[in-house]
């Protein structure tokens, strides 16, 4: 009852309060925090539900929403004048503001570079799209968050540029050419050495290596969205590694490119350009992960020479709860909540070779093994798209999916 009365006094004492005496109110008290990086959530909550209800009409307004996209993204926050800043270790932005809460013009500044303009970021701002400019904001700050000291995140992000810069070049350089007839981006994507790159001014390099299938491209097309989204990609990027690599600090390219007479791309030996030996590896982050049998792991690893435990890889085994499954039913959950369930015989689950492993990431140290890389994962998608044309989905229930099949003996779990 205390308690209650507490509550009621509150709700009386802050009703002849305005929007923006509230908002201020809370701001200082995330500003009285015991812990300065670890902000009170409530309070954080608190003002974006305030922030929320403000309609974008001044320059003030306009700073203070940057601000908490800022702090939700761990990222730094100042402003001189109309220019806003949001900082991080490796690269920041600017956001010029109008008097009126309008965006000017937004640029990305990567560390030891010039600041250059970014459409998309300004897009976003302008529309007022601020839940797709912070998702689009931490995917740029994921791929700058490069692990280790100063000295070491300025090393891994040179080689990272070194790299990204190769994988241009052997990209334009090859002895692949898509007949005149097809789809000149479908086909790179699918039969290109390393696929097709795509990288922006405010996004990290990707690469675009098997449309999903044949039928999703064409839906794609009917409901006039991008090829993109059925398309498997991977992001290069740079991780943390428990043995270190030798990575190149200079480009392994020779002027001219060569092929060799297999058609590969030809790299100069690692050790005849400068290059450092660092507790890190680069990644390929697949987009999405993709469900890969154990036979093609280990073919992963072979290529790359890279022995990084299944940790490390974020490999998730899906097991089966037996005390779901009966002779011809198996129920398996999913991260996200989802129900598969199958009706498959039981023993064809023990079998090793219809094992496999969800992987989200690839590790490589050198851009030669991009393109063999690049030949296992489409060889694994090709499987997966072959497996998927055998089921249906039929939804049983809330939060399940039910799949049937063709097949008399199951291929993959």
């Amino acid at each position: 009852m205390e308690k209650e009365a507490i509550i009621s006094k509150l709700h009386l004492k802050f009703a002849k309060k305005t929007w923006k005496d509230t908002f201020q109110l809370v701001r200082r008290c995330m500003e009285k925090s015991r812990d300065k990086s670890k902000p009170c959530k409530q309070l954080v909550r608190c003002l974006e539900r305030l922030q929320e209800e403000f309609d974008v009409s001044s320059m003030n307004t306009m700073r203070s929403r940057l601000e908490m996209i800022a702090r939700q993204q761990q990222m730094g926050f100042h402003f001189t004048g109309a220019t806003c800043y949001l900082t991080a270790d490796l690269f920041y932005l600017e956001v010029l503001l109008l008097p009126c809460g309008g965006v000017e013009e937004v640029k990305v500044a990567p560390h030891g570079q010039s600041p250059v303009p970014s459409e998309s970021l300004l897009q976003l701002l302008r529309c007022k799209c601020f839940a797709d400019f912070s998702v689009k904001l931490g995917g740029l700050f994921a791929h700058y968050s490069i692990p280790g000291d100063n000295d070491i995140k300025l090393k891994l992000l040179a080689s990272l540029q070194h790299l990204g810069k190769d994988l241009q070049q052997i990209s334009h350089f090859s002895a692949f050419r898509p007949p005149a007839h097809c789809d000149h981006k479908m086909d790179i994507i699918n039969n290109g050495s390393i696929g097709y790159l795509k990288e922006g001014k405010d996004d990290p390099l990707t690469i675009q290596f098997y449309v999903v299938s044949p039928i999703d491209h064409f839906l794609s097309i009917l409901k006039t969205t991008d090829l993109d989204a059925a398309v498997q990609a991977a992001h290069v990027t740079v991780g943390s590694s428990a043995v270190p690599h030798q990575l190149q600090m200079a480009s392994l390219v020779p002027q001219p490119p060569q092929l060799d007479p297999q058609g590969h791309p030809m790299f100069a030996p690692l050790s005849e350009v400068p290059n450092e030996m660092l507790p890190a590896c680069f990644l390929l982050r697949l987009q999405p992960a993709i469900p890969v049998m154990l036979s093609f792991v280990k073919k992963l690893n072979q290529i790359t020479d890279v022995a990084v435990p299944d940790v490390d890889l974020l490999l998730c085994k899906l097991r089966f709860n037996e005390s779901q499954t009966n002779q011809f039913l198996h129920i398996q959950p999913l991260p996200g909540g989802v129900m598969h369930s199958y009706i498959l015989p039981g023993a064809a689950w023990d079998m090793p070779a219809h094992g496999g492993i969800v992987v989200d990431r690839v590790a490589f140290s050198h851009p030669a093994h991009v393109s063999a890389l690049v030949d296992v994962l489409r060889h694994q998608c090709a499987i997966n798209t072959l497996l998927r044309s055998c089921f249906s989905v039929r939804c049983s229930g809330p939060g399940r999916r039910s799949f049937n099949t063709t097949e008399s003996q199951p291929i993959w779990r």
